[in-house]
């Protein structure tokens, strides 16, 4: 199973995310952004040397959606 993605779409698409992230903009280098949408809470890394999207992390909650949360 691959784990790191050249672009943030790869990585997205890899756990079928791409239908609800909320923004167009790519993360900066070393940042880790969480949000709540539709149901699941997703995180998401992006490395701060090589720029590759670590395969985003997402599960069930019953929270509220919210914004983007930087971690």
């Amino acid at each position: 199973m691959q784990n790191y993605f050249d672009t943030l779409n790869d990585a997205l698409a890899s756990e079928s995310l791409l239908d609800i992230w909320p923004i167009t903009a790519s993360l900066p280098y070393g940042a880790t952004i969480g949000f709540a949408s539709a149901g699941r809470w997703i995180s998401i890394y992006r490395d701060g040397v090589t720029g590759q999207y670590e395969r985003p992390v997402h599960y069930a909650t019953q929270m509220a959606d919210t914004g983007i949360i930087h971690l």
